[in-house]
């Protein structure tokens, strides 16, 4: 099986350039613990909201509520995904009015996705129930430790984003038209 250039380099190599097995163990088997922690919660957040949105919905809720109005390919471009996968997961969000389908301002023939009131309101209780839930989890850790584990939770996303668009999904070349 073909490996892509940046894989190229022998495993003793790239283990003994990143640090010690021991620690990467421990560290891909806490992040395989984590993912499956944060599904089966869905770190939906506290009280009535806990649970009461999807991954998918929140993410691509949050994303129109951050960039604006877009069309579905600008979307899916922006989050990393097809255009398909967008178009499948907007149906349900504007069939219950969370997300608005309007007419491209320049360009009336081109469908614009916008985050609607009712959308917005949603959101924001999402948020607010999630961010409870982060600060009873981390309620005994110092503010430095929280600003430590964002930012490098955030290179850490960061980086599989960048694996994910140089690789694709499958770990084999990415097939994206948009990397």
């Amino acid at each position: 099986m073909p490996t892509p250039p940046e894989m190229s380099m022998d495993r003793t190599t790239d283990l003994s350039a990143v640090g010690d097995t021991g620690l990467l163990d421990t560290l891909q088997h806490e992040v395989a613990l984590f993912a499956r922690r944060a599904e089966q919660t869905r770190l939906g957040g506290v009280g009535q909201v806990r649970n009461s949105m999807d991954r998918a919905a929140y993410l691509l809720l949050n994303r129109l509520d951050k960039e604006g109005p877009m069309g579905v390919k600008a979307l899916a471009a922006s989050m990393g995904i097809d255009s398909s996968t967008v178009t499948r997961q907007v149906a349900p969000l504007v069939d219950t009015g969370l997300v608005k389908r309007t007419s491209h301002p320049e360009d009336g023939r081109a469908v614009v996705l916008q985050l609607s009131p009712r959308g917005q309101s949603r959101l924001e209780e999402v948020r607010s129930s999630r961010r409870q839930l982060m600060a009873e989890l981390t309620h005994d850790w110092a503010p430095e430790e929280r600003e430590a584990f964002c930012a490098l939770l955030t290179r850490f996303n960061g980086a599989l984003s960048s694996r994910m668009s140089v690789q694709g999904p499958s770990g084999g070349p990415s097939d994206r038209s948009d990397s």
